[in-house]
């Protein structure tokens, strides 16, 4: 997918937009928040889940889009009313930068989707599977990952740094009888709701909710305020800077008084006309420039090509992590979950096979397993280049 990053200019002409009044996603409010408040609210999940969308099609390897999002404002009860059950919620709470957290809402569905592609999977027949902790835990990590990348964003947008607490998602189905506070305390009063079209591939054609309490939401739009008054402050300063005038001049001084006009002289003779005629001009002799080649000295001196730089004993102490990997094969969550003292798990390796040695994950070298005493060692056979 195409890079999401936004650079400075272009996120405040976005807000700018917001703050004229400009309509992001269709969403009203209901006196919680200001028209202009709903629109910088909006234009802020749309930057945030825009690098999400990224970060979700680096971890399932299919296309992923997320429309453009509708903000509104919303109660458990309406929720609960409305969306499918039943469903996962994730909740994220924010430990550096902002003060609460938000709620994912993600279809039971479009959740066993997502884990069957992390899984290695084809996403198809996904729905013959029950949810389970390995689906908490891997719809968790997806979780984090997006949600870490949209704080990346966030902290571009605030210009303050913004961190999230490890997700925790749980299984819920909303037509049972369940109090929203249970869930989180910001669930029993009118809450802002963000409701996003999420598409993976052809798998998934869905809708994703995000919940935000309204202090947070109402923390949000004063960063963002505060951020283009600083922005805005500094551009006039700089403008001003740059069109300064420029220092008048003296005026002229006035001029001396002239004496009265005497009559003007004779025309001399002919003759003395001759004579006092300005000699010739004489063309300037042209100046001798030497030019010779530029000497510039050779990098070899300082840096050979067949050695290294002598500053490589700087980082010699820094620890990597040495891998020996035995092998490796794919398995679906139904045979993960069958797994039991005793299984046998075969790999893509033949027996005698080299085995592989990587550093800090990459490949590097094969090698044999040999006995060191009580312990089983590696010996080099080949680098790979």
């Amino acid at each position: 997918m195409a890079d999401t990053t936004l650079s400075q200019e272009e996120i405040n002409a976005l807000f700018s937009s917001a703050a004229a009044g400009g309509d992001v996603g269709g969403g009203g409010g209901g006196g919680q928040l200001t028209p202009a408040e709903i629109d910088t609210i909006g234009e802020v999940a749309n930057i945030s889940m825009g690098t999400a969308a990224t970060t979700l099609f680096s971890l399932v390897n299919k296309k992923v889009d997320i429309s453009t999002p509708v903000v509104s404002e919303s109660t458990w009860d309406e929720i609960s009313a409305m969306y499918d059950k039943p469903c996962v919620l994730v909740k994220i709470g924010y430990t550096k930068g902002l003060d609460g957290s938000n709620i994912l809402a993600l279809r039971e569905h479009d959740v066993k989707v997502i884990t069957n592609l992390m899984m290695g999977g084809d996403g198809t027949g996904a729905d013959e599977e029950e949810i389970g902790e390995l689906h908490l835990s891997a719809i968790s990590e997806a979780m984090n990952q997006m949600m870490g990348s949209s704080a990346t964003s966030l902290s571009t947008m605030l210009s303050k740094m913004v961190d999230i607490s490890p997700p925790t998602s749980e299984l819920i189905t909303l037509a049972d009888s369940i109090d929203g506070a249970e869930i989180d305390e910001f669930l029993r009063d009118v809450f802002i709701k963000i409701e996003f079209k999420l598409k993976i591939g052809d798998l998934v054609d869905s809708t994703m909710m995000q919940m935000y309490p309204v202090k947070l939401a109402k923390e949000m739009c004063e960063a963002v305020a505060s951020n283009m008054e600083s922005d805005s402050a500094s551009t006039v300063e700089d403008s001003a800077f740059e069109e300064a005038p420029a220092p008048a001049a003296p005026p002229p001084a006035a001029p001396a008084a002239q004496p009265a006009a005497a009559p003007p002289p004779a025309a001399p003779p002919p003759m003395m006309q001759q004579q006092m005629a300005p000699p010739p001009m004489m063309a300037a002799p042209q100046q001798q420039v030497n030019v010779s080649p530029a000497q510039f000295t050779p990098f070899a001196g300082s840096y050979p090509m067949q050695g290294v730089p002598e500053n490589i004993d700087l980082i010699m102490d820094v620890p990597l992590e040495v891998t020996v990997e035995l092998g490796r094969t794919h398995k679906s969550i139904h045979d993960i979950l069958d797994f039991a003292p005793g299984t046998i798990i075969e790999l893509n390796k033949i027996a005698g096979e080299p085995i592989d040695v990587l550093v800090n994950g990459k490949y590097v070298a094969k090698g044999e397993v040999v006995v060191i005493e009580e312990s089983f060692g590696i010996r080099i056979t080949e680098i790979m280049k």
